[in-house]
């Protein structure tokens, strides 16, 4: 059998002497490597939208290959694309380090400078591990690569454009047809989830700072079940307490809900930080929200471009939502487009404050009466993002074509600009 191999190294002189230890394996069918974290995930989402088949036996990772750190990396590999066995190469192959490679989700671990003898002893272990499970997953050939449930962030352009009403609509809607949703408050220092659901909390999204091992347990003691049946990360009530989360907590937050509950909305608010930079990265769907104003689209647009340089997200790769819309403004959505230069819903919200108003003043979203147009409108936009539909009919995520319409399967790379990093807060969708 032949084992493919997909080598994730960032120095020139390692990436060299891989290959060449590689080339000599018998059956090794070595890959180009890849010379960071993204480009590792993206080759493997890529990969893994035609089938499992297509993806490389074994991953090998470098100790040094950044920018995400090794053991996070092999932690993204492992949780994403189960049917690839990863192998990490480290200086340092002592208990702690071997310990933890095995937390993250690693196959093996292999000792620099390689040995031909153990680097192929573990390879052939690697792959032998991916070959078993891939024998299960492709008995069902419409089985998602990926693991875990969907994450979708909502982010606002600017502050006061309906962030956070449309993230509570859309976990709404995806909950009605039954299946399991965590609604998270990432807009760390403002966020109103908990004012817009009418509920007191103690614990909060800060409560996990800080802890390594988010267990099923950890997760189940912070979330709150909410009578509608949405479970509940709300941001902390003191907005300073944000800055204890850090990007790697956020990566192990929103790893443990995706593997808890078929969706998981996180409000992100409007302005960046890691943290939320980090759930921005991880989301198979990034939405933009945007209203029909000079200034706001000006603002959509240094957002976008600043997601693009600092590596968080492609422009190709967000959705802009266009709310409080009418047909007598100027701006519209085709207009929205070409400004900000990334594709736009179908789904127009149109403005009706009116409408939102009882159940904003009440903190009682949840009782928006079904004739309310924006109402309709958020749920049409919920369907057109694939939450509309029961687990059982399928995977969600609408327009998942190729490598998924507004999709970024790269995982998450912590925020930086190249290799270096930067800065959330939203409010609900038809209020000023």
């Amino acid at each position: 059998m032949v084992t493919r191999i997909l080598p994730a190294v960032g120095d020139a002189d390692a990436a060299r002497s891989v290959t060449t230890l590689l080339s000599q394996l018998p059956d090794a069918d070595p890959a180009r490597p890849v010379a960071d974290s993204t480009l590792l995930l993206d080759t493997l989402a890529q990969l893994a939208d035609e089938s499992v088949a297509d993806l490389p036996e074994v991953v090998l990772v470098h100790e040094r290959v950044g920018p995400l750190p090794a053991l996070e990396l092999v932690r993204e590999v492992a949780l994403r694309f189960p049917a690839v066995g990863v192998v990490l190469m480290t200086a340092d192959a002592g208990p702690g380090v071997y310990s933890a490679a095995m937390d993250a989700g690693a196959r093996g671990v292999v000792k620099l400078p390689l040995s031909y003898d153990e680097l192929s002893a573990r390879l052939q272990a690697a792959a032998n591990w991916a070959t078993g499970v891939r024998r299960h997953l492709t008995a069902d050939p419409t089985l998602p690569a990926g693991a875990g449930g969907t994450v979708i962030t909502v982010s606002g352009a600017k502050g006061g454009v309906g962030t956070t009403t449309l993230a509570v609509q859309l976990a709404l809607a995806a909950r009605s047809v039954g299946t399991h949703v965590a609604l998270v408050d990432m807009d760390l220092q403002s966020g109103d989830v908990a004012s817009y659901l009418d509920v007191q909390f103690r614990r909060s999204i800060a409560d996990l700072a800080g802890i390594k091992d988010i267990s099923p347990r950890v997760l189940q003691d912070v979330v709150m079940h909410h009578e509608t049946g949405v479970g509940l990360l709300l941001a902390p009530a003191e907005g300073e307490r944000g800055e204890e989360l850090d990007e790697r907590t956020t990566r192990q937050i929103i790893g443990a809900l995706r593997t808890r509950y078929h969706v998981v909305i996180v409000d992100c608010g409007a302005q960046l930080t890691g943290a939320n930079a980090a759930a921005i990265e991880m989301a198979d769907a990034a939405v933009l929200v945007v209203t029909p104003d000079v200034v706001t689209v000006r603002a959509a647009k240094r957002t976008v471009r600043m997601w693009d340089r600092l590596q968080v997200r492609k422009a190709e790769e967000t959705l802009a939502v266009v709310n409080r819309h009418t047909r007598g403004t100027e701006i519209q959505p085709p207009l929205v487009q070409r400004i900000v230069g990334t594709p736009v819903a179908r789904t127009a919200v149109p403005a009706g404050f009116k409408e939102l108003q009882p159940a904003v003043d009440s903190g009682r979203m949840q009782d928006l009466d079904d004739r309310s147009t924006v109402k309709q409108a958020m749920w049409a936009l919920a369907g057109e993002l694939g939450l509309g539909r029961h687990p059982d009919d399928g995977p969600p995520g609408h327009g998942r074509s190729k490598r998924s319409r507004y999709r970024n399967d790269r995982g998450s790379i912590g925020l930086r600009r190249r290799r270096g990093g930067a800065p959330a807060a939203g409010r609900p969708a038809g209020e000023g």
